[in-house]
């Protein structure tokens, strides 16, 4: 008995490692019980929010195409929750955020290796919901620059284009900005939800795609009036709804930052259209429901990088201002003589531009930690989104230039006279919109 019992003393710390072996350590209890599921519904909630609001984009843009091309331009959008899912979950969602350097990631989660359960650091929901959440953006950011080249676009070069133009520029800005070693995060750039990530890079690709591959036949003499405008704003009803879920869930957690996110987004939204109308009614007479469609876009845009550090003061500013500036890019463009079919430059590119800056001047100490410009935290903020505005402008702009130059070269971005005559609907899927 002395022996064994000897022998049971040796071997006890032994038999006490390998108990303790199989049982949960410490870091993974601790990360277990950080998630929250008050945050992780909310999360999951927003996602599908953001989802909802690539099918309004898609009807916002068709009822402001001429009918022979509405199965085209929505087909744009849809088209894009397929393709760009399996982008964002093959290597997308790695290149923009696994760490790899200051300008890209790298390939530590492409096909989704180890993003399950368990946070990032500094969040309380499943990395899987962060992914699925962000994988959102991903989807109607490209499709967002379809509104610049509606009714004359190939659809097979159209899908190309925008697979590659998620790799080659949507990840890497993301990266930028909210990589966990991006260089603008690192600055200490502020966008709260993608004014430079979605917006910016969108916009301007779509005026970098727009002047390569040229005016549709008759622009701008013939007259090419929108042909369901309950359609838009049906769809713009949809991208308001869905844009609670596009700010308000980038605070990742069910909070305060959520709640005042939730609010400034809709404040601005409601400033933006009403600026628009008032605008509108002053230069041309009357308000039209395209001009209130539009401004409210564009107060969503515009306070889309400045929710979570703005006040409703802040939200009123911003959305009064950003829709007179997107209307008058959109007057403009008549005078430069581009092509910009349904304004994606116009709205997103300006109104994102705006919107970044803005965040620099309006920025509330108390609401997200930065005082801007106006609240005496002097221009270091205001400098910082500047540089993140050019950065981002001229890389954006650049290959998507280039892109679109060596698809055309190669396969062709652009459907032949006759059939751009017919319509895209007929040529490029052998439907047609209405049977009348």
């Amino acid at each position: 008995m002395t022996g064994l019992s000897s022998a049971a003393r040796a071997f006890a710390p032994l038999l006490v490692f390998f108990l303790l072996l199989g049982a949960p350590l410490p870091a993974q209890a601790g990360a277990a019980a950080a998630i929250d599921s008050g945050d992780t519904a909310w999360v999951l909630i927003s996602a599908a929010l953001v989802l909802l609001m690539t099918p309004g984009l898609a009807l916002f843009y068709a009822g402001m195409v001429r009918s022979k091309n509405v199965l085209s331009s929505l087909m744009h959008s849809f088209i894009a929750m397929g393709v760009m899912t399996l982008q964002w979950v093959v290597i997308g969602y790695s290149l923009a955020f696994s760490e790899g350097g200051s300008f890209i990631g790298g390939l530590d989660y492409a096909f989704l290796h180890g993003v399950g359960g368990t946070p990032l650091d500094g969040q309380t929901i499943p990395h899987s919901a962060f992914m699925i959440f962000q994988g959102m953006f991903a989807i109607i950011t490209p499709a967002l620059i379809s509104g610049a080249l509606a009714e004359r676009i190939k659809f097979g070069p159209y899908v190309v284009f925008i697979l590659a133009w998620g790799t080659l520029v949507y990840d890497p800005v993301c990266h930028w900005v909210w990589g966990p070693d991006g260089w603008l995060l690192a600055m200490g750039a502020l966008d709260f939800a993608g004014g430079t990530v979605v917006h910016i890079s969108s916009g301007v690709s779509a005026l970098a795609l727009a002047m390569v591959i040229g005016r549709r036949i008759g622009y701008p003499h013939t007259p090419m009036k929108p042909h369901n405008l309950g359609m838009t704003l049906l769809g713009a009803g949809l991208l308001w709804f869905g844009w609670f879920g596009f700010n308000a869930g980038s605070a990742l957690a069910a909070n305060e930052t959520a709640a005042n996110a939730l609010v400034v987004t809709h404040v601005s939204a409601a400033a933006g259209a009403v600026a628009w109308c008032v605008v509108e009614a002053m230069l041309r007479g009357k308000a039209s429901a395209l001009g209130f469609a539009s401004g409210a876009v564009a107060g969503l845009v515009g306070i889309t990088p400045a929710c979570g550090f703005v006040d409703v003061v802040g939200a009123i500013a911003i959305g009064s201002t950003v829709a007179p500036l997107c209307y008058g890019a959109v007057l403009l463009k008549g005078r430069l003589g581009y092509d910009d079919s349904l304004d994606a430059f116009g709205v997103h590119g300006v109104g994102g531009t705006w919107g970044a800056l803005a965040t620099g001047v309006f920025a509330s100490a108390a609401v997200g930690g930065t005082a801007g410009l106006l609240e005496g935290g002097g221009g270091h903020q205001l400098w910082v989104q500047i540089v993140g505005v050019a950065a981002t402008f001229a890389y954006a702009f650049v290959v998507t230039a280039v892109l679109a130059k060596l698809l055309d070269a190669t396969v062709g971005l652009r459907v032949d006279e006759e059939d751009e005559r017919i319509g895209l609907d007929l040529v490029a899927h052998g439907e047609t919109g209405y049977d009348l």
